[in-house]
């Protein structure tokens, strides 16, 4: 029987711009990293990443091209390609951890090589390593690693007989695939979107260049917000019953009609795509891309932004639904992909629901690592746009990180959002009440 294409892969199939860059590119990777804790067996190591694969055939699937498009194709499991590196272990340990990351995200690998799945560890002595697990994005998301790590952890355990049995039978991604297309769309949901974004377009930000047409790279810009900036943020999302994204958000939107002069504005976001239980350990592209459209046009408050982010968010998540749908409904909202003099801000929410935090598995303690405050000249790549993240970290700080293309943007451009955007959620924490000029 014919494997379908999900919405999502057919969405990241319109981004096909070969094999060095766009969403089949070399480096459009997750890279996750976690420090373990604990005498690591390398051979069961090495056979609990080829569980993984066995597991989860999205990690050996390939999305091969031919007549009509890209199909895909299962290939039987190969092993994970492991690669052990020593580690000084003088200095500080964290430093070189994040230096580590900063490495293997500036690597490329070509996703005709399967599977989707690469790990390096780094060793500092016999009990103290981390563990770096890189993945195409044609074949994961954010939430993906959170389950490949988890059962990766379980098969660990149990090939050192130290934990339960294997997992069971993972939900195939095909099987999502197959229930997507036979899902027929909400009539109400599809209304929803039609009378929320009254045919607007994402509201992009305007390049320092339209490119040179040469190989694109990205670049990351990694900032932590101080701990009185955030705890003023948190404060005010708390009396604002609502979550520390939502306040980020408002003051994003409040950046947007800085830097646009509009006040009718569409952010984009991506939500989970997760909503039946069956595919909550699958692996996959899950993830969509949600417009969120807050017009500011009355709002007499910063505030009122706040209030204004609230509403589109519940809306929008409420009624999640596939990119491809949704723009079928409001052609002209992708307009802006087209341009190569705007870029659309892909504002997200970098927040694990579970993340392995301090957890002792098989002998093994697990701790993610989420703290990164390094920029790096070339990272892991944006099949289009520019991709913002936010996050609240372990330690209460709020910390984002801005991936772009230096083909299209300078240095000095991104900080200088930063800049502004710190500036703008200043306000609006210290002060709600006050007007919006």
């Amino acid at each position: 029987m014919e494997i379908p294409l999900s919405e999502n892969q057919e969405w990241l199939c319109a981004f096909d711009k070969g094999y060095a860059e766009g969403a089949f590119g070399h480096r459009h990777l997750l890279v996750y990293g976690w420090r373990l804790l604990g005498e690591i067996d390398l051979e069961a190591l090495r056979a609990a990443l080829r569980d993984v694969v066995v597991r989860h055939e999205i990690l050996r699937t390939a999305l091969e091209p031919g007549v009509g498009g890209r199909h895909p194709v299962i290939h039987p499991p190969v092993d994970v390609p492991l690669t052990v590196r020593e580690l000084p272990g003088d200095g500080s340990r964290d430093e070189t951890t994040e230096d580590l990351l900063t490495d293997i995200e500036a690597g490329t690998y070509d996703v005709r090589e399967l599977p989707h799945l690469r790990a390096v560890l780094g060793r500092f002595d016999s009990r103290d390593a981390v563990l770096v697990l890189v993945a195409h994005h044609i074949a994961t998301d954010a939430l993906s690693m959170q389950v490949i790590v988890r059962d990766l952890a379980a098969c660990y355990a149990a090939r050192t007989g130290r934990g339960d049995a294997p997992p069971a039978p993972a939900t195939q991604y095909q099987d999502f695939a197959r229930w997507q297309r036979n899902e027929a769309a909400d009539p109400d949901v599809l209304a929803y979107w039609r009378d929320q974004l009254g045919g607007r377009s994402f509201t992009a930000i305007r390049t320092d260049r339209a490119g040179d047409g040469g190989d694109v790279t990205y670049a990351a810009h990694r900032f932590v917000l101080d701990a009185e900036l955030t705890g003023r943020a948190l404060a005010l999302a708390r009396a604002r019953r609502c979550t520390p994204f939502i306040v980020s958000l408002a003051a994003y939107y409040l950046l947007l009609r800085r830097v646009t002069g509009e006040t009718d504005l569409v952010a984009a976001t991506t939500s989970a795509g997760r909503h039946d239980d069956r595919f909550t350990d699958t692996v996959g592209p899950f993830y969509y891309l949600l417009p969120l459209r807050a017009d500011l046009t009355g709002a007499r408050c910063l505030g009122d932004v706040v209030t204004a982010a609230r509403a589109t968010c519940l809306g929008a998540y409420m009624h999640d639904l596939t990119y491809r749908r949704i723009e079928r409904e409001v052609p002209a909202l992708g307009k802006p992909f087209a341009d190569p003099s705007r870029a659309v801000v892909n504002f997200e929410n970098l927040q694990p629901p579970e993340p392995m935090e301090g957890e002792s598995v098989g002998g093994l303690r697990y701790q993610e690592l989420r703290r990164r405050v390094r920029s790096q000249e070339i990272t892991v790549d944006v099949p289009d746009g520019v991709l913002w993240a936010m996050e609240l970290l372990p330690s209460g700080e709020l910390a984002g990180t801005i991936k772009y293309s230096t083909g299209h943007f300078d240095r000095t451009t991104i900080t200088a959002l930063v800049e502004t955007y710190r500036e703008l959620l200043h306000e609006l924490a210290t002060n709600p009440d006050a007007p919006l000029d």
